[in-house]
């Protein structure tokens, strides 16, 4: 069983390309050859092995393997004990990011997980989604997302020299929920829980990353989207105050002059 998709104009940060399983004849190979997305087969029965950048790697149930874009490999099943696998195609602009908190890199392709049948019950999953006319992109890239986090929660502790990628990674959060939740009442606290980190670490983390402080970049993001917002002559300075999180139009007046230089009247005048 195999089923090719067509690229997603919808979902470029993550969507599925390809997914199937097969039984393989003894021996069967493929290979060597590249691939022009990422493709991580999961070892259902049997046993084979996969070879890449010169390592040739001896596989069984309960292992796989991530082949990455463009990158040569060869994988051939075993003569007396051939696997059976599945496998799951993908691309899009976080995909290598995901795989990364898997602990699967071109270094580190290998996968090992043991839990249980869940990501042959994701591979179902997909194959009975067809009845979903209106609504199955969304739910194959669902589906995907749920078995890379599923890799992610038990894969293996990241190696010490990706720790930096990992503060990279809680940064980005942070950036991402400043950016969406400029206009609300958010404090430092509530960024730390949803983030899953102690707020001072994450304070300290962000300022080594950054250079600046949380609320700084809170600030300077809102007085930022106000600048943007003045250019439609329909809002008034107390629409934008309000629309950027700031209920008290002196206070915005006094952030905005502090980051500006100047107070959002004359600022708007000189730069109409």
């Amino acid at each position: 069983m195999i089923e090719y998709l067509p690229r997603s104009k919808q979902h470029t940060e993550l969507h599925l390309t390809q997914f199937g399983i097969e039984e393989c004849i003894p021996s069967h190979f493929f290979g060597p050859a590249i691939r022009s997305h990422f493709l991580l087969h999961y070892i259902l029965e049997g046993e084979g092995f996969f070879e890449v950048d010169g390592n040739r790697y001896r596989l069984q149930k309960g292992q796989g393997f991530l082949i990455y874009p463009d990158v040569v490999t060869y994988y051939q099943a075993d003569s007396m004990n051939p696997w059976s696998y599945c496998w799951f195609g993908f691309e899009g602009t976080i995909a290598e990011l995901l795989l990364k908190q898997a602990g699967l890199t071109r270094e580190c392709p290998i996968l090992n997980y043991n839990e249980d049948d869940k990501i042959y019950t994701y591979l179902k999953l997909m194959a009975e989604s067809k009845g979903n006319h209106k609504a199955r992109e969304i739910r194959l890239t669902g589906l995907l997302y749920l078995l890379l986090s599923l890799l992610a929660e038990y894969g293996p502790v990241m190696p010490t020299e990706q720790k930096e990628s990992r503060a990279e990674i809680y940064v980005d959060k942070v950036k991402e929920l400043v950016e969406t939740n400029f206009a609300q009442k958010m404090t430092i606290e509530d960024i730390a829980r949803i983030v899953g980190l102690n707020r001072s670490y994450l304070c300290s983390l962000f300022k080594q990353q950054m250079n600046t402080s949380i609320q700084e970049y809170l600030i300077r993001m809102r007085i930022h989207k106000a600048c943007e917002m003045m250019e439609n002559v329909e809002l008034s300075i107390g629409d934008i105050s309000r629309s950027v999180g700031y209920n008290d139009p002196l206070l915005f007046s006094k952030m905005f002059k502090k980051i500006k230089g100047t107070s959002p009247k004359h600022y708007r005048s000189e730069n109409r």
